[in-house]
């Protein structure tokens, strides 16, 4: 067994030349080498018929385990990770869900639990809790913001929900809808909390009051079936109310199966390790953690700063660990601005890449070498040392960090890509294959087609289109909205992403567009450019934005071309003098223009990764004639991003 450690090498299980299969027919259906029944259209939705749900993937994992280690945490960032096992977790869980049961709530798929929590023990309690009476879980999370949260509670009828502190207490009782009705609050909640609650006819609960309440009262379980609803994730759409996503137990045990069918030996294990710090509210991190514990692994929550994770890290040292490409990002910033002032360090990280980078080509993946120690260990043991696997997902990685963390790392890296409408996983990179620039083959849950997209010329004929996906990981349609529903997922039962794909020659998909005029920043977040323009076309100063954003990059920036007579106005008035294209140039013009269009960006709402941190005054309106606006005077972006590429980048290259 190919372990990070050890110097055998890490062999492709399937032919690195041709990751996926494609089935007969004109629509060039991709599908996992990895289940023989793919090519007959068929797709994997468990790995054995008694774990069809998370209730019995748990509970395969206490066994599994032997009532092993299962929830860790710490008191502070000076004390030791402690730990609960399996049967301990199994329990509170159980007596939690009879608590709700005991609080009023009715068993079953049609009734939605909320919690607004940071990743902690207690998450996975209420989750655990919530199915042992077949209920579903509703996860809040802050960047929905107060209206989206009161929203959210509202549509999905949520009388109940778990909150974490006294802060999160009170945000939600600063717009709470008429039907919550009590709060389980898991640390202390301060008096004037609870009367303010009191005041709006909400009782306020304590979690541990909860488990002791259900343990007198001991309900009978309600097991779940696979077709139940087990979550309702909602996404922070970017335009409009969230949507609200619904899975059912199937659909994140089939991306669960998916994924550790492919990691095959790599997949986690009894004594794994896992770090939790990625929000439990969105699907990557509860299909990581749903994975682990089917497999008797354990997982450690870290303190909830992100800014000690290195601390938790070394306090945890764990086997696995679920990462974001701003995460890895930071990393590989952090090391260059370090060997930046000396030119020895420079010399000796380059000679450790490259000794590093030819192993990994020969499938070589390790802590150990010489390199490990003079110039990598510090990198490693800042991770805590003992790292075997990471998955990599949420927004695009470039190929240059990717290659670093791997040779800095010693571990294995696999890239993904996915939706929380496909429960997470979609494509998956295959261990063994260590060239970057893709995101994998299809998963063994879901099919892969592209279709094409006529106004941005991509054409599936060409290998390139709109990623659509089928299969058992693929969302029932979104709570109550059965036009987006519809929109979304076609008669035929294909699921359209609005990401654009193109296939490589060795049967990997690359992610290289957005269908809408969307886009996710490197932390996940996503971007609206033409909501960000109309808030600073406001702005007296400004005739026309183009608002621009990269999924590699934290931030947007824009290029913007001021209004003429304005500017020569307020020029005349200060005594400045010159040309517009002149203006253009003056440090005081670009920080009166961009000041005023982060003002207007602040009345309109925007949050503060939306506002722009650069910006590029350009003298000559956008036209038709020029080629930068369609007849119907729209932007046409892409030939704007073109015509300003080397501004844009230059721009990015000063902000980083």
């Amino acid at each position: 067994m190919a372990c990070c450690g050890s110097v055998d090498p890490i062999r492709p299980p399937i032919n690195a030349a041709f990751q996926s299969d494609v089935l007969k027919g004109p629509e060039q259906i991709h599908v996992s080498k990895f289940y023989k029944e793919a090519k007959d259209g068929k797709f994997i939705s468990c790995l054995s018929d008694d774990a069809r749900t998370l209730y019995q993937t748990f509970r395969k994992g206490v066994i599994e385990s032997n009532n092993g280690p299962c929830l860790g945490w710490r008191k502070n960032l000076h004390s030791p990770y402690e730990w609960m096992t399996f049967n301990e977790a199994l329990l509170r869980a159980k007596n939690f869900g009879s608590g709700l049961i005991a609080l009023g709530l009715r068993p079953g798929p049609s009734t939605f639990v909320g919690i607004y929590s940071q990743n902690r023990p207690e998450w996975i309690l209420f989750e655990q809790g919530v199915y042992c009476y077949s209920m579903v879980v509703v996860p809040l999370y802050d960047t929905l913001g107060p209206d989206a949260c009161a929203f959210i509670i509202h549509q999905a009828e949520i009388t109940v929900v778990v909150v974490e502190d006294d802060k999160k207490v009170n945000s939600l009782l600063d717009k709470a809808p008429r039907n919550l009705r009590k709060l389980i609050a898991i640390k202390e909640v301060r008096p004037a909390t609870m009367q303010r609650a009191k005041n709006q006819g909400i009782e306020i609960y304590t979690f541990d009051e909860v488990e002791k309440l259900g343990a007198a009262k001991g309900f009978p379980e309600v097991e779940p079936k696979p077709s139940d609803i087990c979550t309702l994730c909602y996404t922070s759409g970017t335009t409009g109310n969230p949507k609200g996503v619904m899975l059912s137990h199937m659909n994140v045990v089939s991306g669960v199966a998916g994924v550790l069918l492919q990691l095959g030996p790599h997949k986690p294990r009894v004594g794994d390790v896992m770090i939790s710090f990625l929000p439990l509210a969105h699907m990557l991190e509860r299909c990581c953690e749903n994975g682990v514990y089917y497999n008797g692994g354990a997982v450690g929550f870290y303190s909830g700063d992100i800014k000690e994770l290195t601390n938790d890290l070394k306090a945890l040292k764990p086997t696995l660990m679920p990462a974001v490409p701003r995460l890895l990002n930071r990393v590989y910033d952090k090391i260059y601005a370090e060997v930046a002032r000396s030119s020895v360090k420079k010399v000796l990280l380059r000679m450790a890449l490259n000794a590093k980078e030819s192993e990994i080509k020969r499938g070589i993946i390790r802590k150990t070498s010489l390199w490990d120690k003079i110039v990598f260990r510090k990198i490693q043991e800042g991770f805590g040392g003992r790292l075997r696997l990471m998955v990599v997902g949420s927004a695009p990685l470039s190929s240059t960090v990717l290659t670093f963390c791997r040779a800095a790392l010693g571990c294995l890296i696999c890239e993904g890509y996915g939706q929380t409408e496909c429960t997470a996983p979609i494509t998956l990179t295959v261990q063994g294959d260590f060239v970057p620039g893709h995101v994998g083959p299809p998963v063994a849950c879901n099919a892969i087609k592209l279709v094409d997209v006529p106004e941005m010329e991509y054409y599936a004929s060409q290998q390139h289109g709109e990623i659509c996906v089928k299969g058992s990981n693929v969302f029932i349609g979104y709570y109550k909205d059965p036009v987006r529903t519809a929109e979304t997922i076609d008669e035929d039962g294909w699921h359209h992403t609005g990401d654009i794909g193109q296939w490589q020659p060795n049967g990997t998909l690359k992610v290289i567009d957005r269908k809408k005029h969307i886009f996710k920043l490197s932390q996940g977040e996503y971007i609206v450019p033409e909501k960000i323009e109309n808030a600073y076309i406001r702005s007296q100063y400004v005739e026309q934005v183009f608002v621009h954003g990269e999924s590699l990059k934290s931030c947007v920036v824009a290029v913007v071309v001021p209004d003429v007579e304005v500017i020569k106005s307020w020029a005349m008035e200060n005594n400045i003098p010159g040309t517009l294209s002149v203006l253009c140039n003056n440090p005081d013009v670009k920080q009166l223009i961009m000041s005023d269009m982060i003002a207007w960006g602040k009345q309109f709402g925007l949050k503060s990764f939306e506002q722009v941190k650069d910006i590029y005054l350009h003298p000559d309106p956008f036209s038709m004639q020029n080629g930068l606006l369609t007849p119907t005077f729209k932007s046409r972006r892409p030939q704007i991003k073109n015509y300003f590429a080397p501004q844009l980048d230059d721009m990015y290259k000063h902000l980083d």
